[in-house]
């Protein structure tokens, strides 16, 4: 089923989402399992899958040189969906990125997808490669995610990159897209940030998942400017429960967000880690029961492969 039909058939009511990582290479999809199984009684209704490009090492070799060896450290993406949808009558979404792939390669991957009966797919643009200075595109891959949107919906539309096919079965995913409430990093500005959001949809994005935030009002902010220039599709705010002291310094480097002061006041008082994760999840859970006041959708949890603390938020708030 289609995020948009969870959506509808919900009629109001504020339903949760989860975000888990494929398993290191050579290690068991148990875990993947286990996490997944400690929030299924809160009707869990769809889960995205993140999808992880190849990387980059230098080993060295005989002589003393040094080789570059490409490298995949969480493969899987496919299979774990098609796992999760057998397994647990929840639909799984893949993340599908610009990074590492060839618009053939994209299309061959969608039509894999489509045959497994795979109704929703999460257009990325993706990071850059690790010790890059920034984002490189495959050569014949797409530079960006709204480039990645048209293709993906060409292919809704029954058109496939051979213009020589006749015929081609037209797919019908459901497309989410990224947003961020405190703009992405590498936008100029705010406003050149939605102007493309703004566009994605109009190619074709059928709802928005924003990027993880702790201060409510950012969000709030964000859709009241998105509502504002005539953007109807759903926009889920996604979050995270603070974990560690380290996470303080960790998630504005990585992912560029700012956390509020009564917050890091509040961690940085704390005497362990014990502490913190408790913090972490008051705080989380406060912020689900103002989203869910607001009427938000959705709400989607970053879960980095441990799902302790958010079964924690989700019990608070039910």
């Amino acid at each position: 089923m289609k995020v948009t039909e969870h959506i509808d058939r919900a009629k109001g009511k504020t339903l949760f989402s989860l975000e888990i990582l494929p398993p290191l290479k050579g290690e068991s999809i148990q875990p993947a399992f286990e996490s997944i199984e400690r929030i299924l009684e809160f009707g869990i209704p769809f889960i995205d899958v993140t999808w992880h490009r190849e990387e980059f090492e230098y080993r060295e070799v005989e002589g003393g040189l040094m080789k570059r060896v490409t490298i995949k450290k969480r493969p899987g993406t496919v299979g774990i969906c098609a796992a999760i949808q057998n397994r647990y009558n929840i639909d799984a979404i893949p993340h599908v990125l610009c990074g590492g792939f060839t618009a053939e390669e994209t299309e061959n991957f969608l039509i894999d997808l489509n045959f497994l009966g795979i109704d929703n797919v999460m257009a990325l643009r993706g990071d850059p490669v690790a010790g890059e200075r920034g984002f490189t595109p495959e050569k014949g891959g797409h530079a960006y995610s709204l480039d990645l949107v048209s293709q993906i919906e060409a292919m809704n539309e029954g058109r496939y990159l051979d213009e020589s096919i006749k015929y081609c079965t037209p797919t019908n995913f459901c497309i989410g897209v990224a947003g961020y409430p405190e703009k992405h990093i590498e936008s100029p500005c705010m406003e050149s940030d939605l102007h493309f959001l703004r566009e994605k949809v109009r190619r074709g994005a059928d709802y928005i998942i924003t990027q993880m935030f702790f201060d409510n009002r950012k969000f709030f902010e964000f859709e009241k400017k998105l509502r504002e220039t005539g953007i109807t599709v759903p926009i889920i705010p996604g979050l995270k429960p603070l974990a560690t002291k380290k996470q303080l310094n960790a998630l504005p480097l990585k992912f560029k967000v700012d956390l509020p002061e009564n917050l890091v006041k509040e961690v940085l008082k704390a005497k362990n880690d014990k502490s913190v994760r408790e913090i972490g999840i008051e705080w989380c859970a406060e912020q689900s029961r103002e989203l869910i006041k607001s009427g938000v959708p959705v709400i989607h949890y970053y879960s980095s492969g441990k799902t302790e603390n958010i079964r924690e938020v989700l019990k608070e708030i039910s």
